[in-house]
């Protein structure tokens, strides 16, 4: 069976929630990092939209996860108590599950995404996940073109179902997640998009990264809410029931 990942995303409102969330920053590995069937995994806080910022969000933390299946992902989901303290104290939760389709490029010196052999032909859905290590001596040159690179994406994409900024730590190492409608809408952005082309060829040419990586799944599960809906749902056929897989 194929590995799945999976990222969950967490609101929290109130100002001792949000310290909360930004202390498991340091806090959460020690539970998280023993979970059986979790192959990588990555916690990470978010920039302010619209958009990717360099400003933090202290609002919004996510959960990376590659699992060696679904089951171990819902095992987790279900019981780790480390996650029910994550629920208990955000206001939202929304985790989308993901199988990978194709990934170049390294995070933490490897290539985690390993392409699913069970792709279903008939989800036309796509998530994109960008992620990179930002030279020192690049910062400025890099974030002083981000908004002009956001753009597109702050005006509205056709296409384009859902976006944020996310990383592990601010300004160094960024991210940016994006759900879109079919792999048109994702090429008319990437290939269309003046100020994404241009972006381009200012990472060749300036060279601001230290390691970067591009991956692309195959979104076929939503759990939870954002902003008050299951933003995948319109999207996604009702799931057809799966035999039980026992852990070992």
């Amino acid at each position: 069976m194929s590995s799945t990942t999976t990222l969950t995303l967490f609101r929290f409102h109130d100002s001792r929630s949000k310290m909360w969330a930004f202390g498991q920053m340091q806090f959460a590995h020690a539970y998280i990092s023993k979970t059986p069937g979790l192959q990588f995994y990555k916690l990470m806080g978010s920039g302010r939209e619209p958009g990717f910022s360099p400003l933090p969000d202290w609002g919004v933390y996510a959960i990376l996860g590659i699992w060696d299946n679904e089951q171990y992902a819902d095992h987790f989901f279900d019981n780790a108590e480390i996650f029910k303290r994550y629920q208990a104290h955000s206001s939202e939760q929304w985790t989308i599950y993901m199988k990978p389709k194709q990934a170049r490029g390294l995070w933490s010196g490897r290539n985690p995404f390993t392409p699913s052999t069970d792709l279903d032909d008939d989800n036309p859905l796509i998530a994109v996940i960008t992620r990179a290590t930002i030279k020192a001596g690049k910062l400025i040159k890099f974030w002083d073109y981000v908004p002009t690179s956001q753009r597109p994406i702050v005006q509205g994409c056709k296409g384009l179902i859902y976006t944020k900024g996310i990383g592990e730590a601010p300004l160094l190492q960024m991210a940016t997640f994006s759900l879109w409608e079919n792999i048109d809408a994702l090429k008319n952005f990437a290939y269309n998009s003046p100020e994404h082309q241009e972006a381009i060829r200012k990472t060749r040419k300036i060279d601001w990264y230290k390691e970067e990586l591009f991956a692309r799944f195959q979104p076929y599960r939503s759990v939870g809410t954002w902003g008050g809906e299951n933003v995948l749902a319109p999207y996604l056929r009702p799931p057809a029931s799966a035999p039980i897989t026992a852990f070992s």
